[in-house]
């Protein structure tokens, strides 16, 4: 269970170290083009049409890079005094039940991204999105929503991999309770005691 472990967590840290960087840039980029809007609607008198749908489909994508660095790293909102007042045992069994549940509900949630990111309301064209191929001599095209929508199709599939760690993580914290475990690559200020 450990080599299992430790493939799964350096598969993870991959992912989510790339997941974060591109996550910043998203929150770079957004921040930039709300500030162009803003410079354009109160300096120039005239409100750009696409900032607004640009800066929700760079914050949705940050907000799907991130997510699963934080559940992995404990950055939820938890209560998790219950698990921590248990005898140690109880505890780690109480957090994999949890963790199960949890997997439950992102396993539905998968079959729901998928079908909204690949079906019939993905299909559509974003208001005011386009990618200006006019600039060399192309047709622009409007952007499809799926590419919105797909921020939670992927936070999901980044969740379930999290999800399945953290179990493993947690059983085998259970199992031999001194067993070395991988790092999570946690901030020093978020690092728990597992």
């Amino acid at each position: 269970m450990l080599q299992v472990l430790r493939a799964i967590s350096l598969v993870n840290s991959a992912i989510l170290a790339l997941g974060r960087h591109i996550a910043w840039m998203a929150l770079g980029l957004m921040v930039l083009v709300i500030l162009l809007q803003v410079v354009f609607r109160y300096v120039f008198n005239n409100a750009l049409a696409w900032p607004d749908e640009a800066a929700r489909f760079l914050m949705l994508w940050m907000t799907g890079l991130i997510a699963p660095s934080a559940f992995r790293w404990g950055g939820f909102v938890a209560i998790d005094m219950l698990p921590l007042a248990l005898p140690r045992m109880a505890g780690l069994v109480l957090t994999i039940i949890l963790l199960l549940l949890s997997l439950s509900v992102l396993a539905m949630g998968l079959q729901h991204g998928y079908n909204h990111t690949m079906g019939f309301g993905g299909n559509f064209d974003s208001s005011s999105l386009r990618l200006p191929l006019d600039l060399i001599g192309l047709e622009s095209l409007k952007v499809k929503l799926r590419y919105m929508y797909g921020s939670l199709l992927i936070s999901i599939i980044l969740l379930l991999l999290v999800n399945v760690e953290l179990v493993l993580r947690t059983a085998a914290n259970l199992i031999s309770p001194d067993a070395s475990l991988p790092p999570t690559d946690a901030p020093s200020d978020l690092q728990r005691a597992d």
